[in-house]
């Protein structure tokens, strides 16, 4: 299998986990679409998508309870990864919000928790925080977010810093930035990136991506829609995840489609005449 083939990555203990997962931002702030929103993650893992992405932050903590509704009873088939507030990144504050979200989803370890984005707390504390959490087995790696090169870089020079398992960005075809100098330097160094809008949330971050004549010509070619081809140009590698995230039954299913698209090399080279690679560094895009 070819690496463009991939529709899972390998993880560090052996675990496949797929490359395209589903993200929560958004959800839980309307306690009316609370039942929508738990069916929608439990079709993504009846579909294959059995990495699930949250935060503490997402509607301060009911995401979270929503994920736990969703993962309830079938916890050992998920992958769950959650995020700390930067203010909670010292030692004493990733274990209290640690276990507030365990708390939240219900569940005894979270697989994977990342440092939301840099705050004034030294990454030598988060570093030590996190490193306490996975001898106490309430988590089982640990990763950043919103993390540049420069951030990654000193990271990598403290002591343990090297344990870092993933870097969280902002990442799509129309905001290609960490192709430049952060996603190469993570492949040098073996750390995987997630990318989180990677349909720069259905085309309104960046408005001529779903609707540029190349996705839309792609796209019909494989009778898909540009949104999945979109999110196939993202894992097209095999070492990026994304997380989409998707409430109606139509985009949750399209999502898992979108695994299994393969893009030719013709068409990768019209991406990226469409889209072109950075020339010079740009600064982190975030939202």
């Amino acid at each position: 299998m070819t690496r463009q083939q991939k529709s899972v990555m390998t993880w560090t203990d052996g675990r496949e986990v797929p490359l395209i997962g589903q993200g929560t931002w958004y959800m839980g702030e309307k306690a009316s679409h609370r039942q929508e929103e738990v069916r929608a993650l439990q079709l993504g893992l009846e579909l294959g998508m059995a990495l699930i992405d949250t935060a503490e932050m997402y509607a301060e903590g009911e995401a979270e309870k929503i994920v736990g509704e969703a993962v309830k009873g079938r916890r050992d088939d998920v992958y769950l990864v959650s995020k700390a507030y930067p203010h909670h990144a010292d030692r004493q504050g990733l274990a209290h919000a640690c276990e507030a979200s365990l708390t939240r989803m219900g569940t005894e370890y979270m697989d994977m928790y990342l440092l939301h984005w840099r705050g004034n707390i030294p990454l030598e504390e988060t570093v030590q925080g996190m490193e306490e959490l996975s001898e106490q087995g309430k988590i089982r790696s640990w990763g950043v977010s919103n993390l540049d090169q420069a951030d990654m870089e000193e990271l990598w020079s403290l002591s343990g810093g090297d344990a870092c398992a993933v870097n969280q960005v902002l990442y799509h075809a129309a905001s290609r930035g960490i192709d430049y100098d952060l996603l190469p330097w993570s492949r040098t160094h073996g750390v995987p990136v997630m990318a989180y809008c990677p349909i720069a949330q259905g085309g309104r971050l960046r408005k001529g991506l779903l609707e540029h004549p190349v996705m839309l010509d792609i796209a019909a070619s494989h009778r898909a829609t540009p949104a999945q081809i979109a999110l196939a140009w993202v894992i097209r590698d095999g070492d990026v995840w994304a997380i989409p995230k998707a409430v109606q039954e139509s985009h949750v299913r399209e999502n898992a489609a979108a695994a299994h698209i393969r893009l030719t090399p013709e068409q990768l080279q019209k991406i990226d005449e469409a889209f072109p690679l950075p020339t010079r560094k740009q600064p982190l895009d975030m939202v």
